[in-house]
C-alpha cells in the first residue's frame, strides 16, 4: 500500500446549522497530486482548510471525526503552538494570487526568517533554489529588488507556490490555484506541480475537470457535503462507478 500522507476519518463538519460535509473518509497517498472537484458549495473547500485548520479562524465551525497527518490526529491538538507548528509543514495558495506589498526577494526570505534563524545569505540562497523549482527564477533573476506585485498574474501565483516551499512543507494545500490565469500560465504551473510531486504531496481544489484528469493521480468528486467517488483519476474518468459521477463529468450535472 502506497504510504499515506494524510487519512480523513468519518469527517462531518458544520458552520452553525448548516452541513458542510458529512461522513466523509478518503486516503490521501503521499508524493501524489489529489483532486476534488463537484459543484460550488459541495464541501471541497471546506476540507481543504480543515486539514491545516484555517476554519479554526471561522466563527460557528465545528469538526466531527479525524484528520491524522502525519500520524498526529490534528483537532487534538490544543496548544496554538502546536497548531502553528502543524502549519509550518503545510503550504497554503489560494485562487487569487496574494503577494505580499513587499520586493520580489523579501516576499520570499520574509516567512522564512520569521520562522527559522539563518543569515540571510543563506535565506537569498534557497530563494533562489525555490523560484528554479517553480521555473520562475529565469524570468525574475535581474528585478529581485521590484514589487512583487509588479509580476503577471501567473507569476504571482509561482511566486506564492514558491514562497510556500521555502519552510519545510510536506503538504501543499492549493483551493483553484489557476482559475484566474490564462492558459498558458496554467500549463506552467501544471508542468511545476508534475515535477514537485516527486517529493510534496499535492491536494487541489478544482473546478476544471480537464486539469484534474490531465495532473492528479487521484480524484475525488463531492457532491451535497459528501463524497459519492472517489479513485484513481484514470479509473474514475473513464469508469465511473456512480451514476452521478458519470452524469457530473459528462455535463449533464
Amino acid at each position: 500500500m502506497d504510504e499515506c500522507a494524510v487519512e480523513i476519518r468519518n469527517v462531518t463538519a458544520r458552520y452553525g446549522d448548516k452541513v458542510a460535509l458529512e461522513d466523509v473518509s478518503l486516503v490521501i497517498p503521499a508524493r501524489s497530486i489529489y483532486a476534488f472537484i463537484g459543484p460550488s458549495g459541495c464541501g471541497k473547500t471546506t476540507l481543504l482548510r480543515s486539514i491545516n485548520r484555517l476554519n479554526d479562524f471561522v466563527r460557528g465551525f465545528a469538526l466531527e471525526g479525524e484528520i491524522i497527518v502525519a500520524s498526529r490526529s490534528i483537532y487534538r491538538l490544543k496548544q496554538a503552538e502546536s497548531v502553528q507548528q502543524l502549519r509550518m509543514h503545510m503550504g497554503m495558495v489560494f485562487q487569487k494570487p496574494n503577494p505580499l506589498p513587499l520586493s520580489i526577494m523579501d516576499n520570499m526570505v520574509f516567512p522564512y526568517r520569521e520562522h527559522i534563524k539563518c543569515t540571510m545569505a543563506f535565506a537569498r540562497d534557497l530563494a533562489e533554489d525555490k523560484l528554479r523549482m517553480v521555473g520562475l527564477f529565469d524570468e525574475v533573476c535581474n528585478k529581485l529588488d521590484m514589487p512583487a506585485t509588479s509580476l503577471s498574474g501567473g507569476q504571482q501565483q509561482r511566486l506564492c507556490i514558491a514562497r510556500a516551499l521555502m519552510l519545510p512543507v510536506e503538504l501543499l494545500l492549493m483551493d483553484e490555484p489557476c482559475s484566474a490565469l490564462d492558459p498558458i500560465s496554467t500549463f506552467r504551473i501544471e508542468d511545476m506541480l508534475a515535477e514537485i510531486r516527486k517529493e510534496h504531496t499535492i491536494i487541489m481544489v478544482t473546478h476544471n475537470m480537464e486539469q484534474a484528469r490531465r495532473i492528479s493521480d487521484h480524484t475525488a468528486f463531492f457532491y451535497q457535503g459528501e463524497v459519492v467517488e472517489h479513485a484513481e483519476t484514470r479509473q474514475l474518468f473513464s469508469d465511473p462507478q456512480n451514476d452521478l459521477t458519470f452524469r457530473y463529468i459528462s455535463g449533464r450535472v
